[in-house]
C-alpha cells in the first residue's frame, strides 16, 4: 500500500505519516520494492525457527543410538557421549549438521544430562600414580611426539 502510494505520487513523509511510520522506513520500502520486487516486501515469519533439524523419526534414531551403544561401537573417534560426538553421528548418519548447543537442547529434551565424575577413585594409590608419572608417561609422551 504504501509503496504503491507513493508510486502513485503521494510524498513519502505524507505516508509514513498515515501509516504511523518513520520516513526512513517508508524510504527503505521504496528501495527494496525498486532493487527486490514486490516479493521482497511481503512478511516473512518473524523470531527463532520452530522444531529443529532433524525430523522426528531421526531424533529417535540418534536417541536410541545414544542410549543402546557407545561411540567406539558406531565408529565415532570418542570414548564417551560429548555434544560434539552426537552432533558428528547426526553429520554422519543424516548429513546434517547442527551445532553443539542445538545438540545440547536435543539432548535435554531426550531425558540426557551431563553427567561428571562424582569424585576420584578411592583406591587411587599416590604411589603408583607417581611411579606411572615417572616411568611410563614419559615414554608415551615420547611415542605421541614422534607420530
Amino acid at each position: 500500500m504504501a509503496v504503491k502510494a507513493v508510486m502513485g505520487g503521494a510524498k513519502q513523509k505524507e505516508v509514513a505519516k498515515m501509516l504511523g511510520v518513520t520516513h526512513h522506513t517508508v524510504c527503505r520500502w521504496i528501495r527494496v520494492y525498486r532493487h527486490q520486487g514486490q516479493e521482497a516486501l511481503k512478511a516473512k515469519k518473524k523470531g527463532r525457527p520452530s522444531g529443529g533439524k532433524l525430523s522426528p523419526w531421526q531424533a529417535a534414531q540418534i536417541a536410541k543410538a545414544v542410549e543402546d551403544h557407545h561411540p567406539e561401537q558406531l565408529k565415532l573417534p570418542f570414548y564417551l557421549w560429548t555434544r560434539e560426538a552426537v552432533a558428528l553421528l547426526i553429520e554422519r548418519r543424516f548429513g546434517v549438521q547442527v551445532s553443539v548447543w542445538t545438540v545440547g537442547r536435543y539432548l535435554k529434551r531426550w531425558g540426557f544430562s551431563p553427567q561428571k565424575p562424582a569424585q576420584r577413585d578411592r583406591e587411587q594409590s599416590p604411589e603408583q600414580v607417581r611411579r606411572w608419572l615417572e616411568h611410563e608417561y614419559p615414554s608415551i609422551r615420547r611415542q605421541g611426539s614422534a607420530v
